[in-house]
């Protein structure tokens, strides 16, 4: 999935606790592998240097610096909405911290190709099991249905929450 995806179906978990951002933040943080579990595209991660499949060494070439601007403008674009669609002046920390705990578990993978070693190591295994069988079902090769399938489930996810909030 997107940071965008994530980010707006974390900002939507988290806007039904208001009185309780750790609660939100978990649940955002789990959103994160029941949607990678969906068939979904990815875009292509060009840097061997950020992708958690080769976890290389830093290396400041072009390739890190468009996946920079990729993965960041992706990333600014999920906050932009998620903020649009949910917060309002009374939940705003509350809309960031769903939006924070969606993007965590991919923050955690740079972290652990730095540093392999447990927790991060479970739940490195954990979220490649999880994606994993998702690619039964790539959606890669296929990236206009696998768009359209994301968008439809964030469409969903926000009407279902924009009626009970």
């Amino acid at each position: 999935m997107t940071l965008t995806s994530h980010a707006i179906v974390g900002a939507a978990i988290a806007s039904f606790f208001p009185q309780d951002p750790a609660l939100g933040f978990t649940l955002a943080f789990a959103s994160h592998f029941a949607l990678d579990a969906v068939p979904h595209f990815d875009y292509r991660i060009e840097s061997a240097s950020i992708n958690p499949r080769y976890g290389a060494k830093m290396k400041y070439d072009k390739a890190l610096l468009h996946d920079f601007f990729r993965i960041g403008g992706d990333a600014l674009v999920g906050v932009i909405l998620a903020l649009a669609i949910f917060a309002h002046p009374g939940n705003f920390s509350i809309v960031l911290f769903g939006i924070a705990g969606a993007f965590f578990p991919d923050i955690l993978q740079f972290v652990y190709m730095r540093w392999k070693h447990q927790p991060l190591s479970s739940l490195q295994h954990l979220h490649h099991w999880i994606s994993r069988g998702s690619e039964y079902f790539d959606m890669n090769n296929r990236p206009f249905l696998g768009i359209i399938s994301q968008f439809f489930i964030i469409l969903s996810l926000i009407f279902l929450a924009k009626s009970f909030l």
